[in-house]
């Protein structure tokens, strides 16, 4: 048991890590997209507050660790199977550079493999609607809307103003560095709850634990490393191809981004920062007269966000059933996760991106 355990322990920080590099873009996107920060400067700067903001709460973490799935009928080696559901689904959508919710790789590979181990009833579905579902449809519209309203009041207060655009410049890096503590106290957690879990299955912590204190500095470190490497081929789809981003359009859509998730996370729920973060900048297009929102991909990326949890469910669900046979099942899975992470990296290397050419590419 105590080897399964720290396998799982490891691979949630693997996940957090994935996190990171994932939803990098979130935050900084737009703020290198419009100069208003250098590419290595601005994912240092987000790092940080990502470390920071993880000491903020725990709600979303204690809505993981006792809220989504009943923890007295599961053990360790499913919440391992749920979690290589999510890394598996993190890094296909990354070599692909779809902004998708790793939130919601989680939540599927978790929920999938529950399922199977103990049954449909172990999932709390109540909680998945009220907490995750509800969340993942109203989140994104309401920053859209916030960030359009914005964006349109914004550019009609300062159309004569000739020193706008530096001074919504400068606004950027605060409501960028916003957006990056925001993440910090919802995405950090979710590791933090997952790793809490797994301890209070093992019976190491009881029912309804708190995360220890060593669990909170972990899964903040590890999630500020990967912020900190960037995931620079997200970065490219959120600062560009979904529409042209100035100054303006940045400070309102990270504003409007920021309120939303930071609200959320003091009422624990554990929503999708890449939702709201590209709902805000979806609604700054729309708020900009003539601005060129490219619907075709916001549909890709709304198409992979439909998809995201039922086909992390499916890996969940199968690396759970195979890890649940012993530890040989754990350390099968944990190999093929392996090689399936190996083989995104090696193909990545076909086109790389990264800080030396991602302003290149948003260009």
């Amino acid at each position: 048991m105590e080897v399964v355990v720290v396998v799982v322990v490891v691979t949630a920080l693997v996940f957090d890590f994935t996190n990171g590099f994932h939803d990098t873009a979130n935050a900084m996107a737009t703020s290198i997209a419009t100069g208003a920060l250098p590419p290595r400067v601005a994912v240092g700067v987000s790092a940080v507050l990502n470390l920071v903001g993880a000491f903020l709460s725990i709600e979303v973490a204690q809505t993981i660790s006792s809220g989504l799935v009943d923890e007295t009928r599961i053990g360790p080696a499913v919440v391992f199977g749920g979690l290589v559901g999510a890394v598996v689904w993190n890094l296909a959508t990354w070599l692909l550079g779809l902004p998708s919710s790793s939130s919601h790789a989680l939540f599927g590979g978790l929920i999938g493999a529950t399922w199977v181990a103990a049954g449909s009833d172990a999932v709390r579905f109540t909680a998945v609607v009220e907490k995750v579902l509800v969340p993942a449809v109203a989140s994104p519209l309401i920053a859209g809307l916030v960030a359009a309203v914005g964006t349109f009041v914004a550019y009609r207060l300062t159309r004569r103003a000739s020193t706008a655009t530096r001074g919504f410049r400068y606004g950027q890096i605060a409501s960028a560095s916003l957006v990056s503590l925001a993440h910090g106290t919802n995405d950090a957690q979710k590791t933090m709850g997952v790793i809490t879990l797994t301890l209070i299955t093992a019976g190491s912590l009881p029912a309804g634990a708190e995360p220890p204190l060593w669990v909170i500095v972990s899964a903040g470190l590890a999630i500020s490393l990967g912020t900190w490497l960037g995931g620079w081929r997200i970065i490219q789809t959120m600062g560009r191809r979904i529409t042209d981003v100035e100054p303006t359009q940045g400070f309102a859509a990270e504003t409007g981004a920021a309120a939303v998730i930071l609200t959320s996370s003091q009422l624990g729920f554990a929503l999708s920062t890449t939702h709201v973060c590209a709902g805000g900048v979806v609604g700054s297009g729309v708020g900009k007269r003539l601005a060129d929102v490219r619907w075709t991909v916001a549909g890709r990326m709304a198409a992979a966000w439909v998809l995201t949890l039922p086909a992390a469910a499916v890996v969940g669900a199968l690396a759970g059933e195979t890890a649940a046979r012993g530890t040989a099942g754990v350390l099968v899975v944990a190999v093929i996760g392996v090689v399936v992470g190996a083989g995104a990296w090696i193909l990545s290397r076909r086109n790389p991106v990264g800080a030396h050419n991602v302003r290149g590419a948003l260009s």
